[in-house]
């Protein structure tokens, strides 16, 4: 749902925050950023679409490793899209999510999913091809030094969050002591904002994700036995919820899977949900968007990967409003389906907030390289572990008469959840949802 509450399920109830338990992990992998984080497992896999391995380690305070798409295997994995999913990585340390990523990648052509014999969507139709000789080991690339002499290009576009529910200055404040922290470390950062550099807009990506997924998920269900939605559709999904809502939708509703069902059908379908936009039209746009996006920066400043940060800090879990992003940087390399290493960066009024090293098609090496060279420097995670603080201060000041315990959540008016807005260079003008 568009008002979902990441962490939450039917299932299982709603995943809690270990640096604040009463603050969200973000999703949709939330279960396997807090794992990781509150010293329960070492590491942990999860899955991205956009946002789903890196948001649950910025806010959970962990190492997230969004692989290339088609790096690792999906097989056997519950679909959104086969344009954009993708299997990663969370770990306590960068050398961790290395170790699992060597493990889990997919050197040669795994004939259950066809992404893993090519190339994402960006590098479709460049002429570019699957390098012949993918890692096995990517401990190989962690260097202690990796900042030195690296070339980053920065962009803060976004961070400013939404005229409605603007960024708080100590949160944009700690991101530039990030920054200070990479050139400490020897690496050369490029301002791209200031060079008159901008990211295109991705306008076809919830298009595509919508479309994807009612057809991957048919074909996923149809591996299945066993259970309810065995051999059916996405509508067999939406009549089984709607059965059981007070279990599966106590708080939001499944609109974007009613969206889903809704599509023409056909890729050169007019899809009028989209101001008649087709399937194979958005394609198109999310290829240029990495074509003009990341690999132009890189092409054209001569860099070793872009940089920003991850996300806002975690805010608190709201059964009402549903989730507060204020700004969020993986739609730079989801519709294209390029990697991402999201590595814990500044600690935010208790709060961990990471930065995101964003490269081309497979250059999980060198953003490997620079992730751990900033690890070293930083060392973030090692000196601030969760506490499980059962209700992390908010970012008012609580007056001095006694509250309960719900009372000492954050205070939240319809105004400040108004839907938010991020730029283009950030992430698609339509409703993508940020944990994906």
């Amino acid at each position: 749902s568009f008002e979902s509450i990441s962490g939450w399920s039917g299932r299982g109830g709603q995943t809690n925050n270990p640096y604040g338990i009463n603050r969200n992990p973000c999703g949709s992998s939330s279960g396997s950023g807090a794992a990781v984080s509150a010293n329960f497992t070492a590491v942990s896999l999860g899955t991205e679409t956009n946002g789903s391995v890196v948001c649950p380690a910025n806010a959970n305070g962990v190492v997230g490793i969004k692989p290339t798409v088609g790096l690792t295997s999906r097989a056997g994995v519950v679909p959104i899209s086969h344009t954009q999913d993708t299997v990663g990585v969370h770990g306590r340390t960068v050398a961790d999510a290395a170790v699992v990523l060597g493990i889990i990648q997919s050197r040669t052509y795994d004939g259950r999913d066809a992404a893993t014999g090519g190339v994402p969507l960006g590098w479709q139709g460049t002429g570019q091809t699957r390098p012949a000789n993918i890692p096995t080991d990517y401990t190989q690339f962690l260097n202690i030094r990796g900042l030195r002499g690296a070339r980053l290009g920065l962009t803060r576009a976004g961070l400013a969050g939404p005229s409605s529910s603007p960024t708080p200055q100590s949160v944009l404040d700690a991101f530039e002591g990030v920054v200070n922290q990479l050139t400490f470390a020897g690496a050369t950062v490029i301002d791209l904002d200031a060079a008159g550099f901008t990211f295109p807009s991705a306008d076809g990506e919830l298009l595509v994700l919508l479309y994807d997924f009612r057809n991957d998920v048919q074909t996923y269900f149809a591996t299945r036995v066993g259970v309810p939605v065995a051999k059916g559709t996405l509508q067999t999904a939406i009549d089984f919820n709607n059965a059981h809502a007070d279990v599966e939708m106590p708080f939001f509703n499944q609109d974007i899977f009613v969206e889903a069902s809704q599509l023409a059908v056909g890729p050169d379908a007019a899809q009028s949900l989209f101001n008649g936009m087709t399937y194979n039209q958005a394609l198109q746009t999310d290829h240029n968007f990495g074509v003009n996006g990341i690999d132009q920066a890189i092409k054209m400043f001569n860099l070793d990967a872009v940089v920003t940060a991850t996300d806002n800090p975690a805010w608190a879990t709201d059964l009402i409003y549903g989730d507060h992003f204020l700004f969020g940087s993986s739609g730079l390399a989801a519709p294209e389906g390029y990697p991402i290493v999201q590595v814990p960066a500044t600690m935010v009024h208790g709060m961990p907030m990471g930065i995101s090293f964003f490269g081309t098609a497979f250059s999980e090496p060198t953003l490997i390289k620079l992730a751990s060279g900033f690890e070293a420097a930083t060392q973030v995670r090692i000196n601030n572990l969760p506490a499980f603080v059962p209700y992390a201060p908010a970012n008012n000041i609580q007056g001095t008469t006694p509250v309960t315990p719900q009372d000492k959540q954050q205070p939240v008016t319809t105004q400040s959840r108004q839907p938010v807005t991020i730029p283009p260079a950030v992430q698609s003008p339509y409703r993508v949802p940020r944990h994906m």
